[in-house]
């Protein structure tokens, strides 16, 4: 499979990848706090990244490794339709990730390549070096690794210890439990990482800390005074800021292991905002006559879609949740009792359009809602895509896809606690000794970017199906 040699002299990267790490933070807030960020900031170039739509873990990392937005890889989020069925769904694991990723072709022109904890690396694929698997991967019990003997190896440089490919429940009220694990996770992937920069050859280096992520949706509203639930002088106050002084120690000691022209590259698959409440989508619905079920849920139960009676002979419009709406449309010769003629699928999505954008949030103001097309936003659609993709409230608000609230907004999270949503904005840093770029911020630029970049800098042609371009040129 790799037919060519490394070259002793080659470029070598380091790409260092926060999930959810937001601008607003990094460049902004703490940027003075954050030593080694900064100093990458300031003899590089640097600038905000627009995420993918939607701008969720899955499908963002992907489409920034692969330059093929959401529809060409033909997943949308975590969980996907399987078919035009009512009932199954799928996960969106490595194995949906049927394009080339930036180290797949890396590899197959000889670079040597080492990838840690991006999402949808599990199950494990064969890849030019070494591989250790993301947060999707069930149990180290598993094969989390590539080659399988690096999970030995793994153990020995944790002292016997468990490598911790996420944190065991992120959504929980205990908050000095979330804290430790997230620390346990951050340290012991940090040591792997220390020992792989140093042990093992490599060219191009990519991994990505779920940290960042956990934390901002476990404690951001005892950070951010904004947030409805905030308490001043609260405990966890300075959680997140010292975590992220936490985050740039590390950084600076994996910095420090480098060869000295070594390419840096900072990167984040989208942003971090407060989370006002949940807007109970399938409830609204419900309210508009579109969504019709055969009984109602147990007084004061809330179920998921999944879990209740839904007459769909009856229904035109349902939903599923997250921290953006997946809107599904029952269709005439589409879905096994489609209820809306085909003929009149396009009007009928308009007039939803501006149904959802007329919502208004509890104080009687309209809260702001987006609706996309797949067809309007995406090169290719394939697959089981969603009718619309909706973010309510400007991602202030959630979208809540149980059924059995009494009103269509909620302000308890119905997965578990959470006080973040996702921006649509996160953050890209590349120092390049090579280069005198003199700590210069570039105009925004698109996740779909990064791999035509990595690319050009190893001089390796760029595929012509990759749709993003060089962040340099």
């Amino acid at each position: 499979m790799f037919l060519f040699k490394r070259k002793p002299k080659d470029r070598k990267v380091f790409v260092i990848g926060l999930d959810c790490a937001p601008p607003e933070l990094v460049f902004q807030q703490w940027r003075n706090e954050l030593p080694n960020l900064n100093r990458l900031m300031s003899s590089g170039v640097w600038c905000e990244l627009r995420s993918s739509i939607p701008c969720i873990t899955v499908p963002a990392w992907a489409s920034m490794t692969s330059s093929k937005d959401p529809g060409t890889l033909g997943f949308y989020g975590f969980r996907n339709r399987a078919d035009y069925s009512y009932e199954k769904m799928t996960i969106a694991t490595g194995a949906s990730v049927k394009e080339p990723r930036v180290w797949d072709i890396l590899g197959q022109h000889g670079k040597q390549v080492i990838a840690v904890g991006v999402p949808q690396t599990y199950p494990i694929k064969p890849v030019n070096g070494y591989l250790i698997s993301c947060f999707l991967t069930p149990s180290i019990q598993k094969q989390y690794t590539y080659p399988a003997s690096l999970a030995d190896e793994i153990r020995g440089w944790l002292g016997g210890g468990d490598y911790m490919v996420d944190t065991p429940q992120f959504r929980t009220d205990d908050k000095d439990y979330l804290l430790k694990q997230i620390y346990d996770m951050t340290e012991r992937r940090f040591t792997v990482i220390k020992h792989l920069l140093t042990e093992k050859p490599w060219d191009f280096f990519m991994f990505v800390e779920m940290g960042t992520d956990r934390i901002h949706h476990g404690f951001w509203k005892y950070h951010d005074p904004q947030h409805a639930k905030h308490e001043p002088g609260n405990k966890y106050l300075n959680s997140i800021r010292d975590y992220y002084h936490y985050v740039d120690k590390g950084l600076g000691e994996m910095l420090a292991l480098l060869p000295e022209d070594t390419t840096v590259i900072v990167v984040s698959d989208h942003g971090a905002k407060r989370m006002d409440g949940g807007l109970c989508v399938n409830e609204w619905l419900r309210r508009e006559g579109l969504l019709v079920l055969a009984e109602e849920p147990p007084a004061g139960q809330v179920l998921s879609i999944e879990k209740v009676k839904v007459d769909w002979a009856k229904t035109k419009v349902w939903s599923s949740g997250g921290y953006y709406a997946r809107i599904f449309m029952n269709v005439q010769g589409r879905e096994p009792q489609g209820l809306i003629p085909a003929a009149d699928y396009e009007r009928f999505r308009d007039e939803l359009i501006q149904r959802i954008a007329a919502i208004p949030g509890p104080d009687g103001r309209l809260l702001g809602n987006v609706s996309y097309k797949p067809q309007a936003v995406y090169k290719n659609v394939t697959n089981f895509a969603p009718d619309l993709i909706t973010y309510f409230g400007d991602l202030r608000w959630r979208a809540v896809g149980g059924v059995g609230y009494p009103d269509i907004y909620t302000f308890e999270n119905d997965t578990g606690p959470d006080d973040a949503n996702h921006a649509e904005k996160g953050i890209f840093i590349l120092n390049d000794p090579r280069e005198k770029h003199g700590g210069r911020q570039m105009a925004e630029r698109q996740l779909m970017d990064f791999a035509p970049t990595i690319l050009k800098m190893f001089n390796i042609p760029v595929p012509t199906d990759m749709q993003g371009k060089d962040m340099l040129a």
